[in-house]
């Protein structure tokens, strides 16, 4: 798939996340319906609207690939992926159902189990991000495209987001290593988007989420200039069995 195509099947969604990121705060306002998940974790009547929304689109626009959804069980027993599409309609559901602005939409386009196309809206906060090539990874304020790549860094000080406030020991000791000088609390893939659009430099987390989590916002960083490895500094490739991600750190393009 050469950058012309990748191009215009990132830009033929933009209208459709904007779509659902509104959906999404509608049916917030009025009133969202929770449900508790066999993980334990919540999904909403938003979940499953967005996730819809998204589907639908994209399966018109790519219909002879695969989608992997969080909120749907169709394809996820799949072996051998290579080229597929990763979606995970809200990020941050708890963000979402506390009336806070940092949950996400997400997609991203496998191919050859790395992140090419991604696509990452906080439709709270009114930003949208998306990539479809090196160099190629935006912002897109005001209906005018803000090349990622370009952003010069504003300060000395490595600013980390992290998961939470209280920093697990190995956490602290990367953070160290890195000489990060302070850490804000993050929890959706909001934190690939700012650490590419250089108002953080770093993360760093022990193996924990799913692939779906985090595939779009590696897209994001990966084609801004910045870089997300394990804690070995190994790729992290998609398509693996239950979908698991291993430990992670990203990197913003001053730190590669």
């Amino acid at each position: 798939m050469n950058l012309e195509e990748t191009k215009k099947i990132t830009l033929s969604l933009i209208d459709t996340f904007n779509e659902a990121g509104r959906t999404a705060l509608t049916l917030r306002e009025a009133g969202l319906k929770k449900e508790i998940k066999e993980d334990n974790t919540p999904v909403t009547n938003g979940d499953i609207e967005v996730n819809k929304i998204l589907t639908e689109k994209i399966s018109k626009v790519t219909p002879n690939i695969v989608i992997i959804s969080e909120e749907n069980s169709k394809n996820k027993d799949k072996k051998n992926l290579n080229d597929f599409w990763l979606i995970d309609p809200i990020d941050g559901t708890n963000d979402y159902l506390n009336n806070r602005e940092e949950f996400t939409l997400n997609a991203a386009l496998i191919l050859n189990k790395k992140p090419l196309i991604g696509i990452v809206t906080a439709p709270a906060k009114k930003r949208i991000f998306y990539s479809y090539g090196m160099s190629n990874s935006y912002e897109l304020i005001d209906k005018k495209e803000i090349q990622l790549i370009n952003i010069k860094k504003k300060s000395n000080e490595i600013r980390a987001v992290s998961y939470s406030n209280e920093l697990k020991p190995e956490i602290k000791e990367i953070h160290k290593k890195y000489k990060v000088t302070s850490h804000q609390k993050m929890k959706s893939s909001l934190k690939f988007c700012v650490i590419a659009a250089g108002e953080f430099d770093f993360y760093a987390a022990e193996p924990r989420a799913c692939e779906w989590d985090i595939a779009a916002g590696h897209a994001i960083l990966e084609q801004a200039g910045g870089k997300v490895t394990d804690f070995n500094g190994n790729e992290i490739l998609y398509g693996k069995k239950n979908f698991k991600n291993p430990s992670i750190i990203l990197k913003n393009r001053n730190l590669v």
